[in-house]
């Protein structure tokens, strides 16, 4: 990470509200939306990844950012236009039409799935996944999934921050950048 991606980053750390024991026992929240209320913040947030992708992929051109739902939604598309990308939403089941692709992933208390329309990324194309925070990875790695489903260039994931301790990045078909170093143990009760 170069040194000014480095200063962004801790300056969007000190913007982070925890929230002890949300939304459940033993879990510390990170939200991270306080970001957006300050325009200032929410523009650092967007050229730290801005600068992060230009350094990584400096011959690449990126065709498309892909957000997660839902937080992904809230600046992927900004991400995305920074860079002259275009935007394609993943979103849980039942929320698009036409012919989709779609994979399941585990979470904590059962499965879930993850889809996007078949036509939305033509094959060959460039794309990064981008979500605010990665946990156990395991809707990361349903987004990889369709990605490579639509037989395109799966090039990285991005995230704001990660919750180490869980590993979630290991589950990945992809390389990973994440901006804010989080959490490296469960919470304490």
């Amino acid at each position: 990470m170069s040194n000014e991606i480095a200063a962004l980053a801790e300056e969007l750390k000190t913007a982070l509200h925890q929230y002890p024991n949300f939304p459940s026992e033993g879990i510390l929240f990170e939200d991270f939306l306080p970001i957006f209320r300050s325009p200032d913040l929410f523009k650092k947030l967007v050229k730290a990844f801005k600068l992060h992708l230009q350094q990584t992929f400096p011959d690449t051109k990126i065709d498309y950012i892909v957000g997660l739902e839902s937080r992904g939604f809230l600046f992927g598309p900004s991400v995305a236009l920074e860079i002259g990308a275009g935007f394609v939403p993943v979103r849980k089941q039942g929320k698009l039409p036409g012919k989709l692709l779609s994979a399941t992933y585990q979470k904590e208390y059962g499965t879930d799935v993850f889809e996007l329309q078949a036509e939305a990324i033509p094959e060959g194309s460039n794309v990064i996944v981008i979500d605010d925070i990665i946990a156990t990875g395991g809707s990361a790695a349903a987004a990889g999934e369709l990605i490579q489903k639509s037989n395109a260039n799966l090039l990285e994931f991005n995230f704001v921050m990660e919750l180490d301790f869980l590993k979630g990045t290991a589950k990945l078909p992809a390389p990973s950048f994440t901006l804010i170093s989080g959490q490296t143990e469960k919470l304490k009760n």
